[in-house]
């Protein structure tokens, strides 16, 4: 007799920030014929994910339920899985994790309680996981994942670097919709930064046809506006520091006739930043003949050229400065980033941020503060975390009862704090 086909469900913690690596995700488990057995389903609170890992279990299906997070939701990630094993009352459920903290840290995201962690990049990863279970063979084999075996790490390689164009950006038959990521890693490197160190220090970018196609999808489904994922919007099209016009042209034309008459186009504004040394009067004019946004995100991070270079930013203050003016004479209001209590900071180099701010500020500029968070996976992992003296917050709070300064960097603070708390021993 025939074999009747195994049924699997895959169960995603939709939730922030994870959703939208899941959006992604998938999107690739949904292109792949060899996964039409697999059903997906999206709870957006861990009661919902409950009572969905029950019913399909229950339903007779092979269950994996699946988060997905930063080192910033780790905790929370990790209590709500412990929350959903005490209430499945024996149920057999494999449960996985991803993103860039579990990448990071592996072995602590197993010790957590998750069976197993897709390790890098993980398209290829999830696909090959889900084909090993359909086919009932053990998915603790596939590659790009790890597990515990008494109490050690066992990895089976790291999950491939993806070639976008591959890949759909999200999943438009479970209408699962969000920005489109054209570039995937950073040859910047910024020391505090985990992009690079996820996916590899050089840019991969998706082709301008690709995007326009999926812009089409994306217009199709109802959706007007249109946003982009890249670590620097105008490093698009071009594999180095240089700048290519051209190929951001050519992207902005191809999808501004792909989601005509009256679809909106935003670029360079989240999350999609831009590099204050590429914000020039050329650059400018192109994004204002395209772009529906009025505003740019412009990654500044620190007023103090020491820490500029010790973090590799790979750009002085004056060109912070400049970029921030020309923005404003371009017609666009420059939001721009910047990280308090970065490594090796001294009091000298706070005040030269904090003055930057203000000196910003008065050109027209919001600011946008964070607090350093010493993440996993990046140079600073081992770092202290950032910590604000009164001094510094009452600035803060200066500069944002005028209404130029925004951001979260008191709860960064003790997200920092946990982090920094957390974090064990490195591997010798």
């Amino acid at each position: 007799m025939p074999q009747t086909p195994r049924k699997v469900s895959l169960v995603l913690s939709y939730q922030y920030p994870g959703k939208y690596a899941f959006t992604v995700l998938a999107g690739a488990v949904e292109a792949d014929p060899a996964l039409a057995d697999v059903s997906l389903h999206f709870p957006r609170n861990r009661e919902d994910l409950l009572t969905t890992v029950r019913e399909r279990v229950d339903a007779g299906d092979t269950v994996v339920a699946a988060w997905s997070f930063y080192s910033a939701s780790f905790g929370p990630s990790v209590e709500e899985l412990a929350w959903v094993r005490e209430r499945l009352e024996g149920r057999d459920v494999l449960c996985i994790a991803g993103g860039v903290h579990a990448t990071a840290e592996t072995l602590q995201t197993l010790q957590a309680g998750f069976d197993l962690v897709a390790v890098g990049e993980g398209e290829h990863t999830l696909r090959a996981l889900l084909v090993r279970i359909l086919k009932g063979e053990d998915p603790r084999t596939t590659h790009g994942t790890a597990h515990l075996k008494d109490g050690k790490l066992v990895q089976h390689g790291h999950g491939e670097g993806v070639r976008l164009d591959d890949f759909p950006p999200f999943a438009a038959r479970h209408v699962k919709f969000g920005a489109i990521e054209i570039t995937r890693g950073c040859i910047y490197a910024c020391r505090f930064c985990q992009t690079p160190f996820m996916s590899k220090a050089r840019f991969r970018h998706r082709t301008v046809a690709n995007i326009a196609h999926w812009a089409r999808e994306l217009r199709r489904a109802g959706r007007r506006d249109l946003r982009f994922i890249t670590p620097t919007s105008m490093s698009y099209g071009t594999p180095d520091e240089t700048v290519n016009l051209a190929a951001v042209e050519e992207l902005l034309a191809a999808v501004t006739e792909a989601m005509a008459p009256d679809g909106r186009i935003y670029y360079g504004t989240f999350p999609s930043e831009v590099r204050p040394e590429h914000v020039t009067p050329e650059a400018l004019a192109l994004l204002k003949r395209y772009v529906a946004n009025d505003n740019l995100i412009i990654g500044g991070q620190s007023g103090s050229e020491r820490i500029l270079q010790a973090t590799r930013r790979g750009h002085d203050v004056e060109t912070v400065v400049r970029a921030a003016r020309l923005a404003v004479e371009g017609g666009f209001v420059p939001n721009v980033d910047f990280i308090l209590g970065l490594p090796g900071e001294e009091p000298a180099d706070v005040e030269a941020t904090l003055d930057l701010m203000q000196r910003l500020s008065d050109l027209g500029a919001r600011v946008h503060g964070h607090t350093f968070m010493p993440l996993p996976g990046t140079p600073y992992r081992d770092a202290a975390p950032g910590r604000l003296d009164a001094r510094t917050q009452q600035r803060l709070d200066f500069l944002a009862s005028q209404g130029r300064l925004y951001g979260h960097w008191r709860a960064q603070g003790v997200l920092a704090e946990a982090i920094a708390a957390r974090r064990q021993p490195r591997a010798r």
